[in-house]
């Protein structure tokens, strides 16, 4: 059964997410605040966590930030409130693969966990090696190497740049983006792809707001030109 850790300190929320967790087959266990969460992470290493944004002691955005740094790759959903929209974008941009904005349905959020989690499962179909610029991926080893030195891409981004390898010089809309990379259906969620892009440019171009290989194309979306 996948494990996942829940990480939310309001009571009834943290009991609710539980029991539905639990009737969805999953082991659960629970968090109140964000250095349990840390200290639970690292001991039970679960396959999901479902990561509040406002916590005590530790704020969701810091445990997320500290998970990234301490090098895992387990995929979080960060649950935020309505109105936190520069809270989602640092979020994502610290490490987080989705959110959820409260009130949600729980149907909701299982249908974006499943996502992040057939995501994190899916094994690359590329193998090889792609160079473009000063930059060499291996996507059947996850490495990266941007003018002679490593760089730690997520097994998202990674998967966003074997998508854009693979369809080089194609216009891409984020609908199409979404759908192939996040399993979403639809444009509502097309900040994230936005976001994920702008985070991916800043470690492979030479000039992220300049950008030679991930270009805007505006109105529609994105085209690489690697």
């Amino acid at each position: 059964m996948p494990k996942v850790l829940i990480v939310e300190d309001d009571e009834a929320m943290a009991a609710a997410l539980r029991d539905g967790f639990q009737y969805e087959g999953y082991t659960v266990t629970v968090a109140r605040d964000g250095v349990q969460a840390l200290e639970l992470a690292s001991e039970g290493h679960p396959d999901l966590i479902v990561l509040d944004l406002m916590l005590p002691r530790l704020s969701g955005l810091d445990v997320c930030k500290r998970l990234r740094q301490g090098g895992s790759d387990v995929p979080i959903v960060m649950l935020t409130a309505r109105g936190q929209e520069i809270d989602k974008v640092v979020g994502l941009r610290t490490g987080a693969d989705d959110y959820v904005t409260k009130p949600f349905g729980f149907m909701e959020l299982m249908a974006r966990v499943e996502a992040v989690l057939r995501r994190a499962r899916a094994p690359s179909k590329r193998a090889g090696i792609s160079k473009f610029g000063d930059v060499e991926v291996d996507f059947a080893r996850c490495e990266v190497v941007k003018g002679g030195s490593p760089v730690t891409l997520s097994a998202l981004e990674l998967r966003l740049l074997e998508f854009f390898v693979e369809h080089r010089g194609e216009v891409m809309s984020r609908d199409r983006l979404l759908t192939a990379v996040w399993g979403y259906e639809g444009s509502a969620y097309s900040r994230t792809v936005d976001v994920h892009v702008a985070k991916l440019r800043r470690k492979i171009e030479d000039r992220p707001d300049d950008p030679r290989h991930i270009v805007t194309v505006h109105g529609i979306g994105y085209k690489f030109t690697g």
